[in-house]
């Protein structure tokens, strides 16, 4: 079973790379973030034409979710916890398998930048958030998938300059320090727990020809239950399709569950 997740950076102006990794890689389940459409907007009619089920968390020029899958799944909307929270982040869906189900949540938090406004304190909060609800998903005792652009970089060696991104939002010690709170959860780092090898990223800047320098930083995570830990064969990262013209600013990253 392959699980991809990639922040494609406006679903209608990608859609052609986006219908080609269809094709190409014929993932399973497709988790994509800031679609920046709404729900009918949405090139749903060209994507089930390849055999996906689309299911659709939009907001108009900002944000937006989706899970695509071969097989019908059941879906839910919304992360719990803020009911006045109107941003279109989080999609889960259980996606039947020859052996059961495999819950997979398609995630787009928030970038949290500028640090000292509003928007860090919203970042941590969402953060607490999914921190809560992930807790709640691990009592299934299920395959589990927290997939998407986590803005947040891990550690070091998943930027090109720690300095660099030493006062960004998702760099800080507070954002770092609830990521790992998530892990310890029990949620295994799909992409570390293959390799330790630095300078590997799913995201250029589209300024100062960071793509061509290779100054990228790592935020698009694939987080495994243990169950879906124990499933782990492979991460693949496919760096190619930022080489693409017009392309995302993020790149794909998948795994492949046995």
């Amino acid at each position: 079973m392959i699980i991809s997740t990639w922040n494609v950076n406006s679903v209608r102006q990608r859609l052609e790379h986006l219908l080609a990794y269809l094709k190409d890689v014929e993932p399973d389940v497709l988790c994509l973030q800031e679609l920046k459409c709404m729900d009918e907007a949405f090139p749903r009619l060209e994507i089930e034409s390849l055999g996906y089920n689309c299911a659709v968390h939009g907001q108009k020029t900002f944000n937006g979710v989706a899970i695509l899958s071969k097989r019908p799944a059941e879906i839910r909307t919304g992360l719990p916890g803020d009911e006045n929270d109107a941003h279109a982040r989080y999609i889960e869906a259980c996606v039947p398998h020859e052996n059961g189900v495999v819950r997979v949540a398609s995630i787009y938090l928030p970038n949290g930048n500028p640090v000292g406004t509003e928007k860090y304190p919203y970042k941590l909060a969402f953060m607490d958030r999914l921190i809560a609800h992930a807790r709640e998903l691990l009592k299934f005792e299920e395959p589990l998938v927290l997939a998407g652009d986590y803005n947040v970089i891990p550690g070091p060696r998943d930027c090109y300059d720690p300095a660099a991104w030493a006062n960004d939002a998702l760099f800080l010690p507070q954002t770092r320090e609830r990521f790992r709170t998530l892990l310890n959860l029990g949620f295994t780092d799909a992409l570390r727990a293959v390799t330790d090898e630095p300078n590997l990223y799913t995201f250029w800047d589209y300024q100062a020809g960071a793509w061509q320098k290779n100054l990228g930083i790592r935020i698009d995570h694939l987080l495994l239950s243990p169950q879906a830990a124990d499933m782990l064969k492979g991460v693949t990262i496919d760096k190619d399709m930022r080489a693409r013209e017009k392309p995302s600013d993020h790149v794909p990253i998948r795994v492949a569950l046995g």
